[in-house]
């Protein structure tokens, strides 16, 4: 892993009629790493991930990709970038090895380096096995697996995954990451968008969460989770005892405590109190708990903070107007 950027964003915009998908958007990917893009729906993070893979073009702004500037309205391509659209590209009709090899085909490579690197891929992702069979058979995990690696024929730096592992099951959503990391370990850069925040906090090394056209927030799945603090939930034996917890709380951490039901929750700073002195002092009182406990927020109430919004798809324009054969996209977009 290397702190020099891949991936470089300044200032995109983006109008499609009267809506401004992108507003001056600022980005930076190290080599090597995960960045997962989040947003709500309608935020542009498609649209900006789009305009990178080089599917799209700015209105304004320069997007860099592998020491490579290209303008707002891009000539040329991203070299070494592949995209891999949240559809599934491979033919059912064909075995997995017959997918490989005719993608190696479409990208021009010799037949028997086509053949080579099609082995070598299904050995390497697990599907040696089933490489013969047709893909019609294969699990959804197996398919999912088969598409990625069809976006591997030419071992791009950069690789954007569009929504991964939608619809799949956990034990097919653990198998995709495992093949993300292993690209990562091999120095792959990945752009992740996905509505999965739990997918965001396993794989993604940086996030950057965009709203409204602009990267808002950016770091690693701890910091931000930092940023808005702990919080300290003591669970009552007692409701009638509510009143008395939440004044001694108070007292305790300088914050007002929410009681939902039997559970009072109140925010905290770090190292502004021990859980000891917390149970120490509720006994003291005679306030008898079930449960008390500090409890880390979940990237999913960061997202909540920033946003204001639940992590939904991006459904602007650009994604609605993602309609051409992914086979030929590919094909275009890999170079």
């Amino acid at each position: 892993m290397t702190d020099e950027p891949i991936v470089v964003a300044e200032g995109l915009r983006k109008r499609f009629g009267d809506t401004q998908a992108l507003d001056g958007l600022d980005l930076t990917v190290p080599a090597g790493t995960v960045c997962g893009v989040l947003g709500p729906n309608g935020a542009g993070k498609t649209t900006a991930v789009r305009i990178l893979a080089t599917l799209a073009d700015a209105d304004a702004g320069h997007a860099r990709i592998a020491a490579t500037t290209s303008p707002a309205s891009p000539t040329g391509s991203a070299p070494a970038s592949a995209w891999l659209s949240q559809y599934a590209a491979v033919d059912e009709k064909l075995t997995g090895r017959g997918n490989l090899r005719m993608f190696g085909r479409l990208y021009h490579l010799p037949r028997r380096e086509a053949h080579r690197r099609a082995d070598e891929l299904l050995e390497r992702f697990g599907l040696a096995e089933a490489a013969d069979r047709q893909v019609a058979g294969y699990s959804g995990g197996m398919r999912r697996r088969l598409d990625l690696i069809t976006s591997l024929i030419l071992r791009p730096q950069v690789l954007f995954l569009d929504e991964p592992t939608t619809g799949l099951d956990p034990r097919s959503r653990g198998e995709i990451w495992d093949a993300v990391r292993g690209l990562v370990q091999d120095g792959t850069t990945v752009l992740l968008t996905t509505q999965y925040l739990d997918e965001a906090d396993r794989l993604a090394d940086d996030i950057a969460v965009i709203d409204h056209g602009r990267v808002i927030a950016t770091g690693t799945p701890d910091r931000l989770k930092a940023s808005i603090g702990d919080r300290l939930d003591v669970v009552l034996d007692d409701p009638a005892m509510a009143s008395r917890a939440a004044a001694l709380l108070h007292t305790l951490t300088g914050s007002h405590p929410a009681l939902e039901g039997e559970r009072l929750s109140v925010p905290l700073t770090a190292g502004s109190v021990r859980l000891a002195d917390v149970v120490r002092e509720l006994d003291g009182a005679g306030v008898t708990v079930g449960d008390v406990g500090l409890r880390r927020p979940t990237l999913d109430e960061v997202f909540l903070r920033l946003t204001g919004d639940a992590p939904a798809p991006d459904t602007t324009p650009a994604d609605n107007a993602d309609t051409a054969d992914n086979a030929e996209r590919r094909k275009e977009t890999v170079r």
